[in-house]
């Protein structure tokens, strides 16, 4: 991975802060204006980025595909916050959007195995819903193998 520019960490940080105002990530597009770059700054930036496993950016357009734990596309994680609704990219990351906001929430979803649906809320820090059982059929140490599908 390259070295960390001044540049990284304020798109980091760019991203992060815009991320948790509405929901989803920003385009190359608000990065640039909001720091006064260029678009290829902030495509060289965001490149360096998800080579240190910080974002994962979109293959065809370079645009961020995951801020983790928020997604910028719609996934089966809805999270419904008092703020705006939004997505996870996994039952975990749905959880976490929740505890990093720390607000109560809803997580809309369905069982991996049966297509169920299943809604659990977070109140007071406390997970609550149908008895259910979270499954990961990788183990953490394994995610960024293809952070995509996994």
């Amino acid at each position: 991975m390259e070295p960390t520019s001044i540049l990284d960490v304020k798109v980091r940080q760019q991203v992060y802060e815009t991320t948790l105002q509405r929901g989803y990530p920003p385009l190359i597009g608000d990065l640039a204006s909001a720091l006064d770059s260029t678009a290829e700054e902030i495509r060289a930036a965001l490149q360096r980025l998800a080579a240190g496993h910080i974002l994962v950016i979109q293959p065809d357009s370079g645009e961020i595909l995951m801020a983790n734990p928020f997604s910028a596309v719609p996934t089966p994680f809805l999270v419904e916050l008092t703020s705006y609704a939004c997505y996870g990219n996994c039952i975990w990351d749905a959880l976490g959007i929740a505890a990093m906001l720390h607000q109560d929430a809803r997580i809309k979803t369905a069982c991996g195995d049966c297509g169920l649906a299943l809604e659990l809320r977070i109140a007071n820090g406390q997970v609550q819903g149908d008895a259910s059982v979270i499954h990961f059929a990788i183990p953490a140490q394994h995610w960024w193998d293809d952070i995509v599908f996994n």
